[in-house]
């Protein structure tokens, strides 16, 4: 529950001063002893915390869960495992787990999408990190268009999608080997692209590396990097400036 929800509902009458003051006793945050969860960080931010799940205890992850959604929140969880859904399930029946991304998610209220982000990857290898990055932005609130295997290797597949492309108010590129998506895309439209490395590619690729330095050394105007195999990084990014372009 937001803060203007709570002090609306204490002026109506249909909340105890006690029971508002109990609420607000959590701000900034729910001390769980193993997680401190912060409730009020779409208030700040415009977006709910989200749980990075890798290398968390199983039952922990649980009780995070099941915490937010007592609050009404829709919550996303990244990197998680088909364990750690299956868990979640048993106490969240609504529970939904992508095995391609490895997200897990729980919509506790509806959710109005807008815009347009426009998620592209040089090869089928590269689908789990762009899925990633998707479904973040989905989760937010931004529409989603997918043109995937659009690499460099084949142009002329980038080419025949550049009206899809530019009408998106940001591109994420998700690529790995050389990297050299991003630059190719940046070069062809006006609008902000976001780089994703991923760890796809031989020996030299340097799990990412080569893609990163490619990135962050491009020629081409208009490109912010994240880190490699940062799908969730792009997507939440991107969502910002969707928001921005639609106001």
């Amino acid at each position: 529950m937001d803060i203007q929800n709570l002090l609306e509902q204490v002026k109506a009458g249909k909340m105890e001063i006690s029971q508002a003051e109990a609420l607000l006793k959590k701000l900034p945050y729910e001390e769980l002893g193993f997680a401190k969860l912060d409730h009020h960080r779409k208030a700040r931010s415009g977006f709910e915390e989200v749980i990075f799940c890798q290398g968390k205890q199983t039952q922990h992850l649980v009780e995070i869960y099941k915490h937010f959604y007592e609050h009404d929140s829709n919550v996303l969880g990244t990197r998680a495992s088909r364990e750690q859904y299956e868990a979640v399930k048993e106490v969240l029946p609504m529970a939904q787990y992508d095995e391609m991304s490895k997200v897990l998610s729980i919509y506790s209220k509806e959710r109005e999408l807008t815009g347009c982000v426009a998620v592209c990857t040089g090869g089928t290898s590269d689908i789990p990190v762009a899925e990633e990055a998707a479904q973040t932005a989905e989760f937010f609130g931004a529409k989603v268009k997918r043109i995937y295997d659009v690499g460099v290797a084949g142009i002329h597949r980038l080419l025949s999608k550049v009206d899809v492309i530019e009408d998106a108010n940001c591109i994420i590129a998700v690529a790995g080997m050389e990297g050299a998506l991003a630059g190719v895309v940046a070069g062809l439209v006006d609008k902000p692209v976001i780089a994703v490395p991923t760890s796809v590619g031989y020996g030299a690729n340097f799990g990412g590396l080569s893609a990163l330095l490619t990135m962050l050394n491009s020629c081409a105007e208009g490109i912010a990097v994240v880190n490699i195999d940062n799908g969730f990084g792009a997507g939440y990014m991107a969502t910002q400036i969707n928001r921005l372009a639609e106001r």
